[in-house]
Order: structure tokens, then sequence, then C-alpha cells
């Protein structure tokens, strides 16, 4: 099992709608996150700041396939196209991901 965290701006005027549509969140999509190999998935808000911390468990064995399956999934594609214009990429992220990924530095059981 991988442990992965990810952290992104939310949009100020999108925060209150951001948790709605997440308090409901589509059956294909929870299906999708499922069958990619994701367990035990969160999203936090820190506020004021406006920042999103994603945490999840992977519990396949190619994390970078599985996420390429998930993003050619029409009903998650759809839900991020509602998702990703409420959210501002990280000025530091230097690749092309959307998330900011995070360093484990420390867990215990």
């Amino acid at each position: 099992m991988q442990r992965v965290a990810q952290i992104i701006r939310l949009k100020p005027e999108a925060i209150e709608e951001y948790k709605k549509i997440h308090a409901e969140v589509w059956p294909g999509v929870l299906a999708q996150i499922a069958d990619s190999g994701i367990r035990n998935y969160s999203i936090f808000l820190r506020e004021p700041e406006h920042l999103l911390f994603a945490y999840f468990e992977y519990h396949g064995t190619d994390l970078a396939a599985d996420m390429a399956r998930m993003a050619e999934d029409p009903t998650t594609r759809k839900w991020w196209e509602i998702t990703d214009p409420m959210q501002e990429r990280l000025d530091t992220v230097t690749d092309d991901g959307w998330w900011a990924p995070a360093e484990e530095v420390f867990h215990t059981d």
C-alpha cells in the first residue's frame, strides 16, 4: 500500500459549491476511485489559505497506469470539468500535474 498526499488551492468563491457537490459525489466517480485501487480517500479544506489537502491509500501495483485509466473514464472527466475550474494549481508545481504532491515525512500505525 502506498500513501499519497496532494495539495491544491480552492478558489474562495467556489468553497460552498465545492463542499456541496462533495457531499453527494456521483456513484460513477466513487466506483472509478475504488476500481483504481484507491482506498481511504479524504479531502480536507484548510482555511483561511483556501488549501485542499487530499490523502488516499493506493492498493494497486501501477499508480501511474491506474491514474491514467481514471483520467479516461467519461464520468470522472465530467466530474473534473465541474471541479477543476474551482481549483488553482499551486505556483510551485513544475510539472504537468494539477494537484501538488506532498512528501511523507512521518507515519505511524
